[in-house]
């Protein structure tokens, strides 16, 4: 009989009730799922044979509060997110909720996230305040990241405004999961890299959701043409050295093998979006992927024990 590998995931979103009421966000069947912490999330788990998820904050957390407030619901939300993963360590871990209104108070709270609260890396979500985060009063966040030696996750979030006119007023669909919330998480993406953000920092890891957000296709022309911007290396070697991408809400075989192509097996994350992915299908996903069990035990279980120093 084959010894079973803890399964991990690490896009799976919760929303703490006071960052929620700054949002004002509606009820619903998602809404009730976020909010749910306990048996109703851990017999979805079980049903998809999900060991351990990884849990952070859903968009777009406190990334367009004013800074105080930022400050103040972050810390909150992260004492939660211990709450959660103290009472049951071995089905949850979590990614620390970072108040980027005010950077020096997101660069204290990745450290308390990292070595009081125990966290296994950071979530960040899209842009704070219009701004991206290769702006340089961010770099110290990914500068405590790299010493800590713990991954920063760029998930997207809201496309800036002036996009939002300009490209998606007419079908407003088209800003969200669909299509705008993966230009804007692989723009992020794309500007760390030709901001110089990895020759300051050259063992800073990121991870970008949904197979890549677009990149691992569009990977022989970025680094054919964004290259030419670059001095210390080409845009592949950056890109495939110091990002991982999860399997996040982007269940497709012929896009997973471009990503393995591209990347390499040992770069590839198993991940839900749970609540907004379902977890059977998910599974199902990885499971019937036409690769072999070492690569899809690499993916459901090794790459993540790994990257995040797991208990296997």
């Amino acid at each position: 009989m084959q010894a079973h590998h803890k399964v991990v995931v690490l896009e799976e979103h919760f929303e703490a009730p006071e960052l929620r009421d700054a949002h004002e966000a509606g009820p619903g069947e998602v809404a009730e799922r976020l909010a749910d912490l306990g048996v109703r999330r851990i017999a979805a788990m079980d049903a998809a044979g999900i060991d351990l998820q990884v849990l952070s904050h859903t968009a777009p957390a406190t990334q367009n509060l004013d800074p105080e407030t930022a400050v103040r619901l972050a810390r909150s939300a992260n004492d939660l997110l211990h709450r959660t993963v103290t009472a049951t360590p071995d089905r949850f871990a979590g990614f620390a909720i970072l108040p980027t209104p005010d950077p020096r108070a997101a660069v204290t709270e990745l450290e308390r996230g990292i070595t009081e609260l125990g966290f296994k890396g950071a979530m960040i979500h899209g842009l704070t305040h219009g701004e991206f985060i290769d702006e340089k009063k961010y770099w110290p966040i990914f500068a405590l990241a790299e010493e800590l030696d713990v991954p920063i996750y760029v998930h997207p979030s809201m496309p800036h405004p002036a996009v939002m006119e300009a490209y998606y007023k007419d079908y407003p669909i088209m800003a969200r999961a669909g299509w705008g919330f993966g230009v804007e998480a692989g723009t992020q993406a794309i500007r760390l890299i030709l901001s110089g953000l990895f020759d300051a920092y050259p063992k800073l890891k990121i991870i970008i959701g949904h197979l890549g957000e677009g990149l691992p296709y569009s990977l022989w022309r970025c680094d054919a043409i964004l290259s030419r911007s670059l001095t210390e290396h080409r845009f592949r070697e950056y890109f495939c050295e110091h990002f991982y991408i999860t399997t996040s809400g982007n269940f497709s075989h012929p896009a997973l093998l471009c990503a393995v192509m591209e990347m390499g097996v040992d770069r590839i994350l198993f991940s839900i979006d749970y609540p907004f992915a379902d977890n059977v299908e998910g599974r199902h996903f990885v499971d019937t992927a036409p690769l072999s069990r070492a690569d899809k035990d690499k993916i459901l279980s090794h790459n993540a024990t790994k990257l995040l120093k797991l208990t296997p």
